[in-house]
């Protein structure tokens, strides 16, 4: 079964354009080096829960909206080689220190499936 790495980061609006041309950078890089798919998205129905939500996951400030993003691998070995790889990568790696999001709170991780329809 395939293997999934997922995160929840809060955008600024006005830094919209520059998350989604990082995005789409990013993206290309990952399928470059073996990712089977890599998927961004934006908030639209995203309320604020009672104990848990995910604006009240990423502490989401008045001007943010929350982005939710996964990329599919074939295997958990597979992610971890296309990883370091793409953590090599000068194209990616030049942009790391200017992220249009607060990487602080940023939620991530690594997911095995357990379903696959």
């Amino acid at each position: 079964m395939a293997y999934v790495d997922g995160f929840v980061v809060a955008v600024p609006e006005s830094r919209l354009a520059d998350y989604k041309k990082l995005a789409k950078k990013a993206g290309k890089i990952w399928l470059e080096h073996g990712a089977l798919e890599y998927v961004e998205c934006i908030g639209d129905d995203v309320p604020v829960g009672k104990l848990t939500s995910f604006p009240r996951a990423v502490k989401l400030k008045d001007g943010e909206v929350v982005a939710f993003s996964w990329i599919i691998y074939k295997s958990r070995a597979d992610r971890d080689a296309i990883l370091q790889k793409v953590f090599a990568d000068p194209r990616l790696s030049k942009d790391m220190s200017k992220m249009p999001f607060d990487a602080k709170r940023m939620i991530y991780g690594g997911f095995k499936t357990i379903v696959e329809l």
